[in-house]
């Protein structure tokens, strides 16, 4: 676990340490624990685990070695970061002619749905049942785990929006700067990724890591709600 527990501290520190060092250089270091709060939100949302856990579940059952795991899940988590930041960049065109009070009521509104819903146990996730045939049916390729990747977060957005379209709005003002910050975020987003990859001794933790994650997604949705409604009274005030 030498080598997988060097490659998380340096994922640790290019995902927050060079976050919130970029976001001090800007001189916007009194956005970093609002900046952090929704990255991490949006991260820990159960949909995520949800996905991730079909993915894994895919692997196991495929028999390959630990470097080929490795080789193929970095391939899938480079693609969800790569797409879900181009659905970020659409979201701030979308969101840029929004004031950015909008984000405030925005956020308010988003976190009392996920409170609903988390206690309700309603899933959000979109389309699960084909997603766990494609992740079967997706040869255990680079190439396999890219457009896996690429599909899969189509399924994140309905059910994780909540947090990125507030966070595209307040950031669509800032104009070019707004595409770093969004680069920024998306580090954040997919570091639970990487701990599921990297920290586990094997594929079966892996996959248990992340069904707890899902078994416990009334707690983290109710969490996330409050975490929301708290950045929503920050803007409006």
């Amino acid at each position: 676990m030498k080598k997988e527990a060097k490659y998380l501290l340096l994922i640790v520190l290019i995902s927050f340490g060079l976050s919130s060092l970029i976001l001090g250089l800007l001189g916007l270091a009194s956005f970093i624990p609002q900046f952090f709060t929704l990255a991490i939100v949006d991260s820990i949302n159960p949909c995520t685990f949800v996905v991730y856990t079909i993915f894994l579940i895919a692997l196991s059952v495929k028999n390959l070695p630990k470097r080929a795991i490795y080789v193929i899940g970095l391939s899938f988590i480079f693609a969800v970061y790569l797409s879900y930041y181009t659905l970020g960049v659409g979201l701030m065109i979308i969101t840029g002619k929004i004031p950015v009070t909008w984000a405030g009521y925005l956020a308010i509104a988003f976190g009392l749905y996920e409170i609903v819903t988390g206690i309700l146990e309603k899933s959000r996730t979109v389309g699960k049942g084909k997603l766990r045939k494609l992740a079967f049916s997706t040869e255990a390729t680079i190439v396999g785990g890219i457009i896996l990747g690429l599909t899969v977060s189509t399924t994140l957005l309905p059910c994780s929006m909540g947090p990125y379209v507030v966070y595209a709005t307040i950031v669509s003002k800032m104009k070019a700067l707004a595409y770093v910050l969004l680069g920024l975020y998306n580090l954040v987003f997919v570091f639970p990724l990487f701990v599921i990859l990297f920290a586990m001794g094997s594929l079966r933790e892996s996959k248990e890591f992340s069904q707890a994650m899902v078994r416990h997604s009334r707690e983290l949705s109710v969490i996330a709600g409050i975490l929301l409604i708290g950045i929503g009274l920050w803007v409006l005030l």
